[in-house]
């Protein structure tokens, strides 16, 4: 299965599994949970925000109500109250566009710590991990946990969460500033509503359904662009270019098309949704006015009056601040399960278990005099291995390179075994060399050696020593290792020479 397919079916589980989501979401937040007091801030702003927005449409009424309605009538207006008022909105949306701002820059600062803290708390786990990790995943599948997952996170994080509060709480803020104005015109509202969440639920199914097979092409080409860069060596000596190009035609082909349906639905979604928008407010523009003109008691928080012009014009104004954060939440829904797959990856990278290593027996520098040894950070001083002795002190045993193996066997995986019943010896000062073809065993044994696994049966000793006892850092240290395949790291010659022994 691929790294994408992969990704996809978590995501299609997250979303159905409410308690792995649970679980997941709790586990994120012990890394926002650093940032306690601004999360406290953004949550203040955001109600802020949304508080200035209802506000500013009730408002709204106050200033038609008794302000402007009465200065029409008046001989010689007095347009203080009215700049007064005008003033005050003004503050409101002054205070809504900073809340807004603030919440926005504390969101960048929270996600980024918060994915510096799980890089290097991934970074540090991949130190400690055994090589059987690294052989049974792709680098890709790896590299995807810092590049794709974390991005998705980032992504959440900075944008989806926060706009998923904002859209919340306005949508609270303005169905009850609606209540406050007018009990009847909210009934309509909404009862439209509840048609707009049809047409939302549709689209954004869809989208979704799409944005997944998006991502399964998008994963199909970048591992195929992956593998020819590796091999393109191969590909040039077949002259293979045509077909290479050929295949990747098609891979791109799908992809367009699944990325085309899918950025096809999310486009529309809002565009539909401001015409419902439209809808809903030229149908409470319609009903309001009939309302009013017929002298209907209109029924309110604040007690029973009749419907003003004030009160329509309001309601006209939430009614365009209740559509636009239901297509935001739809929208946004779709990136926070795809968050919470990369998220689950993450976790279990996270919980692969480090490690093992029960060797108690250390390689040290020392000095050898009338058979006492004295320890010394002297380069040049001879290897020791130090081992506890049963008397409470330490042996010391000289470092020599004397490998023995002890009819050995080995397996990757439990059903096809690589190595059985092995025998052979290596004593200090020779040359030794493995023959045989290619998966025949010779470079298991180098890996049991330095023990990158461990073996299942049978014996390696080192010097006389089971390097089952050996402390790996320290066995590993005591040997030099040149693969075929060598890898050079960023720098000049001499710094991949010095690696590890500046």
């Amino acid at each position: 299965m691929s790294r994408s397919d992969d990704a996809i079916q978590r995501a299609a589980k997250i979303s159905k599994n409410k308690s792995s989501s649970l679980k997941i979401f709790k586990r994120l937040f012990t890394y926002i949970g650093g940032y306690k007091a601004l999360l406290f801030i953004v949550g203040l702003t955001i109600l802020i925000s949304s508080a200035a927005n209802a506000g500013g449409a009730l408002f709204l009424q106050i200033l038609i109500d008794n302000y402007i309605a009465p200065l029409l009538l008046e001989a010689v207006p007095e347009y203080s109250g009215l700049l007064r008022v005008l003033m005050i909105m003004g503050g409101i949306y002054v205070l809504g566009i900073l809340s807004t701002l603030a919440y926005s820059l504390i969101m960048v600062r929270i996600s980024q710590g918060t994915l510096k803290k799980i890089r290097d708390d991934m970074f540090t786990n991949m130190q400690e991990l055994p090589i059987g990790y690294f052989d049974k995943k792709s680098h890709g599948d790896v590299m995807s946990y810092y590049s794709n997952d974390i991005d998705t996170l980032r992504q959440m994080i900075a944008q989806s969460l926060p706009q998923f509060m904002v859209s919340i709480t306005t949508i609270v803020a303005v169905l009850f500033a609606m209540l406050y104005l007018s009990i009847w015109l909210t009934l309509l509202s909404l009862a439209f509503i509840f048609i707009v969440l049809q047409v939302v639920k549709k689209i954004a199914g869809n989208s979704h359904k799409h944005f997944i097979a998006q991502q399964k092409s998008l994963g199909a080409v970048n591992g195929y662009i992956e593998e020819m860069i590796q091999g393109v060596k191969v590909v040039k000596v077949f002259n293979h270019e045509e077909k290479v190009k050929e295949t990747f035609d098609g891979l791109n082909e799908e992809l367009g098309e699944n990325a085309t349906a899918a950025n096809t639905f999310a486009n529309i979604l809002m565009p539909i949704m401001n015409n419902l928008g439209y809808i809903l407010y030229v149908l409470l523009a319609i009903v309001g006015g009939g309302l009013a003109i017929a002298g209907v008691t209109n029924i309110s928080l604040t007690g029973t009056d009749v419907i003003t012009l004030g009160v329509i014009a309001s309601f006209l104004q939430l009614s365009r601040s209740l559509i636009q954060p239901i297509a935001q939440v739809s929208q946004q829904l779709n990136f926070v399960i795809m968050a919470l797959a990369g998220a689950e990856r993450i976790f279990e990278h996270l919980d692969v278990a480090p490690e093992e290593d029960t060797g108690n027996i250390r390689l040290v520098h020392a000095y050898e005099k009338e058979n006492l040894y004295e320890e010394t950070t002297d380069p040049l001083a001879p290897w020791y291995w130090k081992k506890p002795a049963e008397s409470g002190y330490f042996e010391y045993i000289p470092l020599l390179g004397d490998v023995s193996i002890q009819n050995l066997d080995f397996a990757y995986q439990p059903e096809e075994p690589v190595l059985k019943n092995v025998s052979l010896y290596a004593k200090p000062g020779e040359k030794v060399a493995l023959v045989g073809a290619t998966g025949a065993g010779k470079t298991t044994i180098t890996n049991l050696i330095n023990r990158f696994y461990d073996i299942h049966q049978g014996t390696i000793h080192y010097d006389g020593i089971n390097i089952q006892e050996i402390r790996k850092k320290d066995l590993r240290k005591s040997l030099g290792m040149v693969l075929q395949d060598v890898h050079l790291f960023t720098g000049t010659v001499m710094d991949n020479i010095r690696y590890g022994r500046l």
